[in-house]
């Protein structure tokens, strides 16, 4: 950390929406700082508080909690020095690159001579001249996000954000404006002073980041800052990088401080929790994945995720799921099958239905729930949105609708009740 003032100051931050049965906390206690010089990521899993801590940094959001600071000063409001760059491009389709890009000096009501000479160097310095007049439905995707990046460095900020802005792309075209984002960043050609890059790939952080704060969820709150002193360029394949990358994996899956009192060997979960958007047949081929050789039961996760070409909003889902029903233990940055998953994988596809149904109604508070009121009831049938207002009390819209259709596919395939989309009805086949 440089002597001088940091460029940012986050203390204490907690931020939280309001919900009928109380406050649902999205960040608890966060505090951080950065450095001129320095690229500082945010690696976590989505709902982590991530994209919301960098909506409070860029002053479009308010914290519940805590406060924070840009060169001294309390943000209440979006800062002139802080840009951002979305994932999404977030451009005008109706305009031209260089009106996408000069928009912003439009809006500080700069003279149009410099708004000229500050749009077209920002488009070349990005890699994008001769595309001046090109409108976004003609550039690729890599382009547009180019796009994106230009418009926000066109500002002169001295702390660019960047909520995953590699992720829409396809492998080839992050990897290349990655690079050529740290080429410039290297060379102190980009007119900014510090970086904070919102992630969830564990080697995207690993090669461009100076510190890396690993996030923990429900609530979101920092679990361990990592520094990465490895010169630039970095390397995937030197072994100090995936000792790096080792690290993170174990840090991620570390069980909590107190785990071993409670004699917790896994996680809990109720009914108000968020359900991965994980399929019966993903969860099926990782389970299958690490029972086969040259696994056989215990597999390292950073190794799983590069031969099955899984990010970490990909993979993690999946394994924990997995352990969610007792099929695996996550911890030390491995993935371990149980007897009942080994089991599993070895199982008939009949037999694995069976085990599948035990598991879910045992283990996943929310399906148990939900088989109790069919079972309860004459009909045996009941309405999605009783079940959903039911989650409404613990979590988001989104969420809940993303947990029941958790549900909904994990019940099918276990046979262990129905449900008809065009009534939006769950109901048992079989009633006993």
């Amino acid at each position: 950390m440089n002597a001088a003032a940091p460029l940012l100051q986050v203390h204490d931050v907690s931020k939280a929406f309001p919900r009928p049965e109380g406050e649902f906390v999205v960040l608890k206690g966060v505090n951080l700082e950065v450095a001129t010089g320095e690229i500082v990521g945010l690696l976590g899993r989505s709902g982590s508080g991530k994209s919301t801590l960098l909506r409070l940094i860029a002053g479009l959001s308010e914290p519940s909690g805590g406060a924070l600071s840009y060169l001294g000063q309390p943000i209440d409001g979006p800062a002139p020095g802080i840009a951002m760059v979305f994932q999404s491009f977030a451009i005008f389709p109706w305009l031209t690159v260089y009106e996408n890009v000069a928009l912003g000096l439009e809006a500080l009501r700069m003279p149009a001579p410099e708004i000229r000479r500050r749009s077209l160097a920002a488009i070349d310095l990005i890699g994008l001249d001769g595309f001046e007049s090109a409108y976004p439905r003609e550039l690729s995707g890599g382009m547009r996000q180019r796009v994106g990046f230009a418009r926000a460095l066109v500002v002169h900020p001295n702390i660019l954000l960047m909520d995953e802005p590699f992720s829409a792309l396809d492998v080839l075209t992050a990897e290349t404006l990655r690079t050529d984002f740290l080429d410039l960043w290297t060379e102190g050609r980009m007119p900014i002073k510090g970086v904070v890059l919102v992630t969830h790939n564990i080697e995207e952080a690993v090669l461009m980041c100076d510190r890396i704060l690993v996030f923990a969820s429900n609530p979101g709150r920092i679990l361990t800052e990592i520094r990465v002193s490895l010169p630039q360029p970095r390397s995937r394949l030197d072994p100090s990088f995936r000792a790096l990358v080792e690290r993170i994996y174990v840090e991620m899956t570390a069980l909590p401080a107190d785990a071993h009192t409670r004699n917790e060997r896994f996680p809990g979960l109720g009914i108000g929790t968020v359900l991965p958007r994980v399929g019966s047949n993903l969860l099926s081929g990782l389970i299958e994945t690490v029972a086969a050789p040259p696994f056989n039961g215990t597999a390292d996760l950073p190794k799983i995720a590069s031969d099955l070409q899984m990010e970490i909003d990909d993979l993690f889902p999946v394994a924990e799921a997995a352990q969610m029903m007792r099929f695996a233990e996550l911890a030390g940055g491995d993935i371990k099958l149980t007897d009942i998953g080994l089991a599993f994988a070895n199982a008939s596809v009949d037999e694995r239905k069976r085990i599948f149904a035990r598991q879910l109604l045992s283990y996943v508070p929310l399906a148990a729930h939900i088989r109790r009121v069919l079972d309860e009831r004459p009909s045996h049938s009941a309405r999605k949105s009783r079940f959903f207002d039911e989650l409404e009390d613990y979590m988001d819209e989104p969420g809940a609708e993303q947990t029941l259709r958790t549900i909904i596919s994990w019940g099918r395939y276990a046979e262990a009740f129905a449900y008809d989309d065009e009534n939006a009805a769950f109901s048992l086949e079989n009633p006993s």
